[in-house]
């Protein structure tokens, strides 16, 4: 029975991908029929003869099957030559595209139930295709990783693999499935289902594997331990991630320096320069390397990140990201914990799980704050008004007037945009973040007056990807990059200086590493030796530039 089950399942042929192939095989027809039948009597008029429009389609089909029966003839030489063509143009549809088309609705249902354990091998497996995985996808791509989604619907896997993407359609929970995928060579496993579905998978992968990483969602701690119980290597919450990273960006509070990554000793962190004497100073004349030994590598301005030189001013917005030790970012944070900001309440929007996580980590800041909620079962604390954020009076009264930033943390991306433009009205010096849940959302909430925004399905990603590909790359940010290279042979012998590095690619030199020694923060003067790698970083564009330009 379970055979016939299977093979009854691959014999579906309700996908759209063969809807469009049977109704564009259909107008071929179709369109062949009324061009030839209309032919037929424009010439059999021509040469004085006229036939209805039912003859000229018996005509026409008799001679496009090739049965030809000769009780109709052209007298002309067009006329014949015409007949060529139709009888040509029946023998294509009948030996060429017919097949074609029919041998091509039936691979769509086998070539998603493909098995792949002699083609693929150091690859990705992900068993949900959502905002999160399409967002992985990406940046496997970006980096040649290779990767399978597997899931078990037949129309979707033919959808998906319609739209280019690497599908085989199996059920999480048959036997087959993860050596059908190569599991035992596969980098990881990605889970970014519910946990409930995600703790199934789970053991259905360790059955099959007790060593391979497994990289699964969740959207709270409990489900998190159930999930570490079950055989997961890793958990994340990304909601709460995201909480996180907002209240990062707000620049109300202190200016002290927060770690986003670390790649063995050479540390990266963001701060906030609002407030503090670094504002509207050059990076050379604020002498933050001779203070503190961290570097300045990129500033964050509206959702840009950009790589700076020594006469890029540093602007009251702006969010500088530095590199170096743990010990110079805590001097640098010595330096600069004098500066808190006096504000008056962060306005928080939205009282998800983001929200929830933005309010305790600003708690944590010792920076005040209000969350607005629609749902009054969500109001849980004094901290809460009950509202909606859409109303203007409303939200003067919740205290916007006078409050320093607002994070929007809706989980409808057309929600933020309408607030966005909203508060940008009544406000336009406030600070603004949002978060999103498409990618492409983040460009319509910038045109609408954000100062920041971060990608929920970009962030997860980010942290998937850096939790599986451990060595070479780390992602900090949507398309900023640290990565490590051998010296190219093109800057061997070369100090940082007189490579130009930065001024050609846009990338910047933050280490130099030899086996286990890392120099962090090397000085411009430091020459670049065989057999020693570097360290950059960049965003994605410039890091294209550097291996167009120094690759050997």
């Amino acid at each position: 029975m379970k055979i016939i089950n299977k093979y009854s399942h691959r014999l579906q042929l309700a996908s759209r991908r063969n809807t469009v192939l049977i109704s564009r095989l259909v107008i071929i027809l179709l369109s062949l029929v009324l061009i030839n039948s209309w032919l037929f009597k424009y010439i059999m008029e021509l040469e004085n003869h006229y036939y209805s429009w039912i003859t000229s389609f018996y005509w026409t089909i008799s001679n496009m099957s090739t049965l030809g029966l000769g009780d109709i003839t052209f007298e002309s030489d067009l006329g014949r030559f015409f007949n060529i063509l139709a009888s040509l143009s029946g023998l294509v549809y009948i030996f060429v595209l017919f097949p074609y088309t029919f041998v091509k609705l039936f691979q769509s249902t086998e070539r998603i139930h493909r098995d792949l354990r002699n083609t693929i091998s150091d690859h990705i497996i992900l068993t949900q295709f959502d905002h999160i995985s399409s967002s992985l996808i990406k940046k496997l791509k970006q980096y040649r990783i290779a990767y399978v989604l597997v899931v078990p619907e037949l129309n979707q896997a033919s959808e998906l693999m319609d739209m280019g993407f690497n599908v085989v359609s199996s059920e999480m929970d048959d036997q087959e499935t993860f050596e059908k995928v190569n599991i035992d060579k596969s980098l990881g496993v990605v889970l970014t289902g519910n946990h409930f579905s995600n703790t199934s998978i789970t053991y259905a992968v360790r059955q099959k594997s007790n060593v391979v990483p497994i990289v699964s969602t969740a959207d709270s701690e409990s489900a998190s331990e159930v999930l570490y119980l079950a055989g997961a290597s890793n958990v994340i919450r990304p909601g709460e991630m995201l909480g996180r990273l907002l209240a990062r960006r707000i620049t109300a509070g202190n200016a002290l320096a927060h770690n986003i990554g670390e790649f063995g000793r050479l540390k990266i962190a963001e701060a906030t320069v609002k407030g503090t004497p670094l504002v509207n100073k050059t990076l050379s004349s604020s002498k933050l390397r001779e203070l503190s030994g961290v570097s300045v590598v990129g500033i964050w301005e509206k959702g840009s990140f950009s790589t700076v030189d020594a006469t890029t001013v540093i602007s009251e917005r702006s969010v500088i990201v530095l590199a170096g030790s743990q010990e110079q970012i805590d001097q640098y944070n010595e330096i600069f914990c004098i500066y808190n900001i006096s504000v008056g309440e962060v306005i928080i929007i939205g009282g998800g799980v983001v929200g929830k996580t933005l309010g305790k980590t600003l708690d944590e800041k010792e920076i005040g704050y209000k969350i607005i909620e629609k749902n009054p079962d969500k109001a849980i604390s004094e901290k809460y008004l009950v509202g909606d954020a859409s109303d203007k009076d409303f939200l003067i009264s919740s205290g916007i007037m006078n409050s320093p930033a607002v994070a929007i943390t809706t989980e409808d991306d057309n929600v933020n945009i309408f607030l966005t433009t909203l508060i940008r009205n009544l406000r336009p010096d406030i600070q603004i973040i949002s978060r999103s849940n498409l990618d492409r959302a983040a460009e319509h909430l910038y045109y609408a007056g954000c100062d920041f925004v971060i990608s929920l399905s970009s962030m997860g990603a980010n942290s998937i990807f850096n939790l599986l590909k451990k060595g070479n790359i780390l992602m900090i940010a949507e398309g900023v990059d640290i990565f490590k290279v051998d010296s190219p042979k093109k800057l061997i012998g070369k100090t940082i200086m007189s490579s130009t590095v930065r001024e050609k690619t846009g990338c910047s030199i933050v280490a130099i590493t030899s086996g286990d020694e890392i120099k962090i923060n090397p000085e411009p003067t430091s020459v670049i030796e065989k057999g020693k790698s570097i360290v950059l970083i960049g965003n994605a564009e410039a890091e294209t530039k550097f291996f167009n330009q120094f690759s050997d």
